[in-house]
């Protein structure tokens, strides 16, 4: 039987590598609904290659203009359009693969349609994972994450017990300065930030791995998700990206699950779940080839935003929102040339002592709280 996929975020990173499964896979996968930024061009193409039955768009100009194009498909804008594609009645799973906070919402509305959930946007469990996590109990809906990692541990999780699991270890590349002192960080450009070694990403998400916060933010969604202590969950430097994570049981066994960098591997997992397909086109992992795996310890003075996500996990409350909301602000400023690289997390530790933290905070608040720590951070420059 065909799955029915809406998505949103088709034209970014993950959402494009998700049309890749789907158009490798079309006798099991249909999409039915997807929205997209700004990307009109990509949008175009999309909609001529799957011919979805609702499209959402960011600008509602945009959404007039496609409507004339394809006036047979149901064109939406903002964030009730992708409300209305996280809900679209034909689809049975929702790939979330928008940036940042703004998946929120969609998310826990299509939890209360029962959809499944393939999560690639951890932004929404860092800023509210308490209410996705009791909404998905609630309306007992199935959570599969799409971060390399978090697959990694929950594949290695697959037919053990949870309560047998002593320590979870998330593997970090170390992003594109994983060799640089801080010293030699005063003056890194945009560019060379940008420049991956391991992985193709976008924009925001390969700063958040230049800066480490990334990994912070994966930290605190394995938190969420798998529901263990921060003390249990450990970060190891891992140059070749080839073990994605481990899990550590009680009895000191590791499951590890290994692949080599394709982040196809993860999404196309969480679609075909509990099932696995054939990769056609993927390069296999030869270990004879790679001879040589490194580990090397973190180093919080080094990677100081790891250091402030995992300072920002335990206080709680409402202050994994600041952790992301500051986060995205300084990114985009620092993405906008308005201050340096070093200044992203200083600013994400000034936010986070100027604020008072609120336990079990519900939607309303979180959005108030993001919407005022984004602006103080955007005063900070100022």
């Amino acid at each position: 039987m065909t799955k029915q996929i809406s998505l949103l975020g088709a034209t970014g990173s993950i959402g494009m590598q998700t049309i890749d499964i789907i158009r490798e896979h079309s006798h099991e996968f249909k999409l039915v609904a997807f929205s997209a930024g700004r990307n009109l061009e990509k949008t175009r193409e999309i909609i001529r290659e799957f011919s979805p039955s609702l499209v959402s768009v960011q600008e509602e100009n945009d959404a007039i203009m496609l409507k004339k194009e394809f006036p047979r498909i149901e064109l939406a804008y903002g964030s009730k359009g992708m409300i209305d594609v996280a809900t679209h009645s034909d689809a049975t799973l929702l790939v979330n693969a928008v940036l940042g906070s703004i998946g929120l919402e969609s998310t826990l509305q299509a939890i209360k349609q029962q959809k499944t959930i393939a999560l690639a946007n951890k932004e929404t469990l860092v800023t509210a994972g308490h209410l996705v996590m009791a909404a998905a109990e609630k309306y007992q809906t199935i959570i599969l994450p799409v971060d390399s990692e978090h697959s990694a541990i929950f594949q290695s999780m697959n037919g053990e017990k949870r309560s047998q699991v002593s320590r979870l270890i998330l593997t970090a590349s170390g992003g594109s300065f994983r060799d640089k002192t801080r010293e030699e960080l005063k003056n890194v450009t945009i560019q060379d930030a940008l420049n991956h070694p391991n992985w193709s990403m976008g924009a925001k998400i390969t700063i958040d791995s230049a800066t480490m916060m990334n990994k912070g933010l994966e930290v605190i969604e394995a938190q969420v998700l798998f529901d263990m202590p921060y003390d249990d969950i450990e970060v190891v430097l891992h140059r070749e990206s080839i073990i994605h994570s481990m899990v550590e049981f009680q009895d000191t066994s590791v499951m590890a699950q290994l692949g080599t960098p394709d982040m196809r591997v993860p999404i196309q997992y969480a679609l075909s779940y509990p099932d696995r397909l054939p990769r056609k086109q993927a390069k296999r992992l030869n270990l004879v080839e790679i001879g040589k795996l490194h580990f090397e310890e973190m180093s919080f003075e080094r990677f100081h935003a790891l250091k402030l996500a995992y300072d920002a996990g335990r206080a709680g409350g409402s202050m994994t929102t600041v952790l992301n909301a500051a986060n995205e602000a300084a990114v985009a400023l620092f993405l906008g040339e308005k201050i340096n690289f070093l200044q992203i997390e200083e600013f994400i530790e000034r936010a986070m002592d100027n604020h008072v933290v609120i336990n079990n905070p519900d939607l309303e608040t979180i959005l108030h709280v993001d919407a005022k720590t984004r602006n103080a951070v955007h005063n900070m420059v100022k």
